[in-house]
Parts: C-alpha cells; structure tokens; sequence
C-alpha cells in the first residue's frame, strides 16, 4: 500500500530515495470502515492524510443537520484536517484506506524537500480551485444544473455516495434532488428517442 502512496504523490512531482525514506518511517497506513467518523468535530488533529482508496466526505452538523460540504476520492489530500475545526467532520463512505503522516514531521520534511514543498504547494493549488469552483457553482449555477455538473464531473461519485449525501452537497433536500433526477433522466430519454 504505501506503494501505491508513493506513485500516487509522484504524479505530483518526482520524489527523492530520501523522501520516500523518510516518508516510510513517519506516515502510517489506516483503514476506516464504512460510515466511521476519520476526524471528529472539535478535535485537534496534528496530521495531514492521503487517501488511498475509498471516499470519504468532509460535513458539518447545522442545528442538528448534516450538510455534506466536499467530497475526497482515491488520490486526495486532505490537508485541513491538521488544525481544531468547530464543526468539520470527516467520514469513510465505503470502506477507506489512508496513509496520515505527523505535521511535525511532514514540516520537517517540508523543510528539507524542495520537490515535496511543490508537491504540497500544487496539492493546496488545487484545493483553492476545487473550493473556488464549488462557491463559483453555487452562485451561478440552478440545482438542476450544479447536478448536471456533478453528473458530468464525477459520476461514479453516484455509486458510492447515498442520494442524501449529493443531496446537500448539492444545497437541495433528497426529494428535489430525486425530481431533479427523474427530470434529466427523462430529457435525456427523449433525446435518445428523437
């Protein structure tokens, strides 16, 4: 498995023996079963993770609500799950596999590793835009149309997720997301039968 880590980080940037070295000896491989909390709310993490396999979604709980905020696949960082959140949680949707590394130690190899340094720089790039572009949606786009997004964008997100996870991913109830649904799977028939 951590293997596969390493493969994974390189598309990133080419790591050196010695990160890789160093990597070994101050990370850890987890798993997390299907529906177990990864980082609770109100929780002071000193770690960063990388997963492996799996999904897991980043909630938080409003006035009793669980409103799903972002979803991790297989090939994610995640990065802000290092400092006290007031209301994040982070949950294994299906059985999840992460390597966490130490902050203390990953800064320590920041500092030694300009190649690791890029890495973690273009991972926190692409992070701003992935959050950038969900703001961004959900200010100009319909429900209906952050769906079609979502549909287009990741749709074996689909298989994985239940409906009232994408549900208020998407900002909408469960019921107008199965109508929102049944609406596009009907457009999308007719245009098939035209």
């Amino acid at each position: 498995m951590f293997d596969k880590f390493i493969e994974s980080v390189s598309k990133f940037g080419k790591l050196e023996n010695s990160d890789i070295n160093y990597l070994r000896d101050h990370s850890k491989i987890v798993t997390y079963k299907k529906g177990e909390t990864i980082v609770p709310s109100r929780k002071i993490v000193r770690n960063i993770c990388f997963l492996l396999d799996g999904c897991i979604r980043l909630f938080y709980n409003v006035n009793g609500k669980n409103k799903t905020a972002f979803f991790y696949d297989e090939g994610d960082f995640i990065l802000d799950c290092n400092k006290l959140a007031a209301q994040k949680n982070y949950e294994a949707i299906e059985d999840t596999v992460v390597v966490i590394i130490d902050k203390l130690a990953l800064n320590k190899l920041l500092n030694t590793s300009t190649t690791f340094e890029m890495i973690i720089l273009k991972v926190k790039e692409l992070d701003l835009y992935n959050y950038q572009q969900l703001a961004a949606n959900f200010i100009t786009l319909s429900p209906e149309e952050r769906f079609m997004k979502l549909l287009e964008t990741n749709k074996p997100l689909f298989q994985k997720v239940p409906q009232q996870y994408i549900a208020t991913y998407l900002g909408i109830s469960a019921e107008t997301l199965s109508r929102i649904k049944k609406r596009v799977f009907k457009k999308q028939r007719e245009i098939l039968y035209c």
